[in-house]
């Protein structure tokens, strides 16, 4: 068995961002040569996510209301943030939406289903962070 490790480094300008990182995961699944097997794609930072869903901006319009809603920004909110952090509601957002995928490789592609693609979510961005990207196979 032979195992290919990447780590993607990210840096969104804003806060809070969905970026489809599938192709950075091909081309890193391409690059490893490993035709059959897994990739585990993973948040490598306690208020990141990596989610599978569809590449739609409306979709994506109502993760980020939905997300606000159940898990709003504000410093008073959450005990966390009496430590001195203003990022309760990161930590609570990632939560909800993951920490990592498994997708299968199948004759060398991600054997994703229709529509999916798979995305970072920075709930508290705005400095470097790491994904992890992580095949094994034949």
């Amino acid at each position: 068995m032979k195992s290919a490790t990447h780590y993607l480094w990210l840096n969104t300008p804003q806060k809070y961002a969905f970026l489809n990182i599938t192709p950075q995961v091909e081309a890193q699944l391409d690059q490893s040569g490993i035709k059959e097997g897994l990739c585990l794609v993973n948040a490598m930072h306690i208020t990141s996510s990596v989610f599978i869903n569809d590449d739609e901006s409306g979709l994506h319009k109502d993760f980020s209301v939905w997300l606000e809603k159940l898990a709003p920004f504000g410093k008073d909110k959450y005990q966390h943030n009496l430590t001195g952090e203003d990022n309760a509601d990161a930590h609570l957002k990632r939560t909800i939406m993951g920490r990592e995928v498994v997708v299968a490789v199948t004759q060398g592609k991600l054997d994703l289903g229709p529509w999916e693609q798979i995305f970072y979510g920075e709930f508290d961005g705005q400095r470097k962070k790491r994904v992890l990207i992580k095949i094994i196979g034949e």
